[in-house]
């Protein structure tokens, strides 16, 4: 096993094209990071320099306390797993798992030890005799994986390996992976856009977006205090809300203000705001923090009204798609229940579900794209915010 160092790692293509920029990753021995984003975001291209399989524009990438760059792929103790599964159609399973060992000239006796070991933890020890043509998607994944775990590398990465399954097999597989790295502690990669992958499967997970790390931090942490707007927009499913407008002072009190509501925050945490009336907000809230009332239970600086438009059923769950008398578009998971379209409601906003982001504020200065960052988390952090004048 081996820690990995990715200090100021840059990928340019031809033509000015920034793949991934300036980023600096520890990776502790025997962690399991998850690289999420969408596509374009630079994670597949930084696992594939990661492997040796792109060359580094700029920057120090080192696995253990060896510096790698300019490394053989087969010289870095790896083991990656692709997408397509990479198997070679003519060779069976045995002779597939066995292959880089008798590439690498193992005896044959301890081949054939490792073989089984790794067989037996996947369950393919009836497949040993079979061809890939003659397996299903998840059994060729699965083979995908035995031929990695027989190296017994120092570092697994792992690119979209569960993408060509369906459903059922990508939470069965998904499970399995994570009983793997339970067992063997060995240091994984893992790249997926697949948010619910990264959140189930990572002790961290790394946000990228348009080449840049957006946040990197547990998976509940990036999910309860996300970083910037980006990140609460990506992470969640249905994503999270917005609401743009302004903050408030009303009766000494700050509180949130746009065409729709007038929602109330909560005091400690927005000393710091103090003063800032008719500063130009971003309010966000989760689709499960909204609760739906009948009109007439609404609650003053806790409730907004809508109309529902359409409810999808999800068993015990729904989510709830409604629309602002200004237009504004609103997702509200909550408890399956009859709920017709065209049904006026209340939507409540407990003042502790509320993140709020700065609409001005450009986030991490040497990136181009804006999205806005979590006032709350900086502040938690330290960092100083801007202070603007205040309007009468």
């Amino acid at each position: 096993m081996a820690s990995v160092s990715l200090q100021g790692i840059s990928k340019i293509y031809p033509g000015e094209v920034h793949a991934v920029r300036d980023l600096d990753l520890e990776i502790r021995d025997g962690e399991f990071l998850v690289l999420v984003g969408p596509s374009g975001c630079g994670k597949s291209t930084t696992l594939r320099m990661i492997a040796g399989l792109e060359n580094i524009t700029e920057g120090t990438l080192k696995i253990g306390d060896r510096v790698v760059n300019d490394i053989h792929p087969r010289d870095r103790d790896i083991a990656m797993v692709f997408q397509n599964y990479a198997l070679y159609p003519h060779m069976t399973v045995r002779d597939n798992m066995a292959f880089a060992l008798k590439m690498r000239k193992v005896p044959k006796a301890q081949i054939e030890e490792q073989v089984r070991w790794a067989a037996e933890m996947l369950g393919l020890e009836p497949l040993l005799g079979r061809k890939p043509k003659a397996l299903s998607g998840g059994q060729r994944q699965r083979v995908a994986l035995g031929r990695a775990i027989v190296r017994k590398p120092a570092v697994f990465l792992f690119d979209e390996p569960l993408s060509n399954l369906d459903a059922k097999l990508r939470v069965e597989t998904r499970a399995e992976i994570k009983r793997l790295h339970r067992e063997l502690k060995t240091t994984t990669i893992y790249v997926t856009h697949d948010q619910e992958e990264a959140m189930t499967l990572g002790d961290r997970v790394v946000v990228m977006c348009d080449g840049w790390v957006r946040q990197a931090d547990s998976p509940l942490n990036t999910y309860r205090k996300p970083a910037d707007r980006f990140v609460a927009g990506f992470l969640g499913m249905p994503p999270m809300n917005f609401l743009e407008g302004y903050l408030e002072t009303v009766d000494g009190k700050l509180g949130f203000a746009s065409r729709d509501a007038r929602l109330r925050l909560d005091e400690a945490p927005l000393d710091w705001l103090r003063g800032e009336s008719r500063r130009p907000i971003v309010a966000g809230f989760r689709p499960e923090c909204l609760e739906l009332l009948d009109p007439a239970e609404g609650i003053e600086g806790q409730t907004l009204e809508a109309t529902v438009q359409i409810t999808e059923p999800l068993g015990s769950t729904m989510d709830v798609y409604l629309q602002t008398a200004s237009g504004i578009r609103l997702v509200c998971r909550t408890a399956a229940s009859p709920l017709e379209a065209g049904k006026a409601v209340a939507v409540q906003v407990l003042p502790e579900n509320i993140h709020l982001f700065d609409p001005n504020e450009q986030g991490d200065s040497k990136s181009p794209t804006y999205y806005g960052r979590n006032l709350r988390v900086l502040e938690s952090r330290g960092i100083a915010i801007p202070r603007l004048c205040t309007e009468s």
